[in-house]
């Protein structure tokens, strides 16, 4: 059954014609190539666009290797334009394609190219690039399936899908496989001779060990703060090993730039400023931590914590972990954390996730952070609790994960 990634293939109907590189990033497996390469192509098809004229270039094909090479690329889509009828180029893994800066430059400058490119890797969008591309790239990230989109091909019911999800991921060729074995050989081949191969090759690191060390002690706490001078610590008391804060950072960047993880700052939500130390960290894909683990420490409460994370990143909400300032009846001040803060337009919303909420004494424990935000945007507590969606008398909404999982207008 086809996936119909329907979020990104609108976000790159509505940028048809736009005079701009449309740059499709994401996580290598994600489904890139797919969005582009079938669902858009498609969509071109039915819309009437003759296939002679719809260009394309997948550059991690070995057959397609002597086109990394930027004249040979410019040469071949030259000899493909043939009218002043508008071509649709579609560039695969552009990041492969040396100086593919100034290839794309010089297509920009006919009036009759359209040009959508596909990247593995965030330096590609690095200051230095945007400032080649003149302003005119316009970024669509993709990310792993959605639980929603997961669903849609899943065989089983909601609580067997969740379960699955959480163990295995979104990556898309993981939903037509059934067995454990295999789909943990998947994840573990795919980190390691996919993922850290590209990390490592790209930027040289001779230190690997303690870049996969690093893995390892991320993959184990998601969810939890932490900053370079803590993970420094981490290695000399677990490892016996010392290695510097700015390599560490130097490391967190790379993982960040393959899309491998992303972070979340804490917000002062009173204050109004970003605390940029510490901060967490979140895997773009649950599986590939768990795989990295060996499918243990398989802790629901922080996968479903992410899973949360990645949804509303989904939703293209830029994502905070909020830090509530209140006063004690001693007169000393203390922080509660809200788990999420998620900013989109003028639109906020403020969310804890729970796995349960079995008592009041818990309750109130979710609650009072947001009752502490005082003010008027909605507030909301995931719990995987069987449960009617409800609103407290405080205004607080209190939704089933599912209920916020399959519904994309929260």
């Amino acid at each position: 059954m086809e996936i119909k990634r329907n979020i990104y293939l609108q976000k790159l109907i509505v940028r048809k014609h736009n005079g701009m590189i449309k740059v499709i990033t994401g996580i290598r497996r994600c489904g890139k190539s797919y969005l582009l390469f079938k669902l858009f192509k498609q969509y071109l098809l039915e819309q009437n666009v003759c296939e002679d004229h719809i260009i394309e270039i997948n550059y991690d094909a070995i057959e397609n290797e002597y086109l990394q090479d930027a004249l040979k690329t410019y040469a071949y889509i030259k000899e493909k334009i043939k009218d002043q009828q508008m071509y649709y180029i579609l560039l695969d893994e552009i990041q492969l394609l040396n100086k593919f800066e100034s290839v794309l430059n010089s297509f920009l400058k006919l009036s009759n190219v359209d040009i959508y490119v596909t990247g593995s890797n965030a330096k590609f969008l690095s200051s230095d690039v945007i400032t080649e591309f003149r302003g005119r790239g316009d970024q669509v990230h993709v990310y792993p399936l959605s639980f929603k989109e997961f669903m849609s091909v899943y065989s089983g019911n909601e609580d067997e899908g969740l379960r699955d999800y959480m163990h295995y991921g979104g990556l898309p060729l993981i939903t037509k496989m059934l067995q454990h074995e295999q789909k943990a050989r998947y994840l573990n081949n795919l980190f390691d001779e996919t993922y850290l191969v590209d990390i490592i090759n790209r930027h040289q690191i001779m230190k690997t060990t303690e870049l996969e060390e690093l893995l390892n002690i991320l993959s184990s706490n998601i969810g939890s703060f932490t900053n370079p001078r803590k993970l420094s610590n981490a290695f000399k008391s677990i490892k016996g090993v010392s290695i510097t804060e700015p390599t560490i950072k130097t490391f967190l960047e790379y993982l960040e730039d393959s899309f491998l993880i992303e972070k979340a700052i804490r917000y002062d939500i009173k204050g109004k400023k970003y605390l940029n130390t510490p901060a967490k960290y979140y895997f773009t894909d649950v599986g590939l931590r768990n795989a990295r683990l060996n499918f243990r420490q398989l802790e629901d409460s922080h996968l479903l914590e992410n899973i949360i994370y990645n949804e509303l990143k989904i939703r293209a909400y830029s994502v905070d972990v909020g830090v509530v300032e209140i006063n004690n009846k001693d007169k000393t001040k203390s922080y509660l954390e809200v788990d999420f803060v998620c900013n989109k337009v003028d639109q906020r919303i403020y969310l804890q996730t729970t796995l349960s909420i079995p008592d009041q004494e818990k309750l109130h424990q979710e609650q009072r952070p947001l009752v502490n935000v005082n003010d008027s945007f909605k507030k909301i507590i995931i719990t995987r609790d069987k449960m009617k969606s409800r609103y407290m008398d405080n205004g607080i909404l209190i939704m089933n994960v599912f209920d916020f999982l399959l519904d994309e207008k929260v």
